[in-house]
């Protein structure tokens, strides 16, 4: 019997303090909450093969999707296709809270970088390697 996840997904955003932590891996998404600092972004990337599902919960920034930049703030969704070039933005003066789901999972089970600077270190050896929550 699978016990899927559920929880209060904007208290679980607003209360995380690390750069990325994932809190559910299915076979085919992944939920991961994100905190971004003043100036800070997640990093331009592309995901060849993942949809992605982004909600801010508190901050004001800019999503860039392929070229486009797009100011967000509380409230916001963000819909990026596999494919695409984007980068999320923090331009405000407190943390950006959100959280992000990818179809499928882009990140190993489990996974909790405290910076950005760990979850760039940690790159490659973080990347979904098939194991899911159950």
């Amino acid at each position: 019997m699978k016990r899927g996840f559920i929880a209060n997904i904007e208290e679980k955003t607003l209360a995380n303090d690390n750069f990325r932590q994932v809190l559910y891996t299915g076979e085919h998404l992944q939920l991961v909450v994100m905190n971004l600092a003043p100036g800070e972004d997640i990093g331009k990337e592309v995901h060849e093969n993942n949809d992605q599902f982004i909600r801010i919960e508190s901050g004001t920034g800019v999503a860039y999707i392929d070229g486009v930049e797009t100011p967000v703030a509380d409230d916001f969704a963000i819909v990026i296709p596999a494919s695409a070039e984007h980068n999320v933005t923090n331009t405000g003066d407190i943390p950006m809270k959100l959280y992000t789901v990818y179809g499928p999972a882009e990140h190993r089970n489990g996974v909790i970088h405290m910076t950005k600077a760990d979850a760039e270190a940690n790159h490659d050896a973080d990347h979904f390697d098939g194991v899911t929550s159950e």
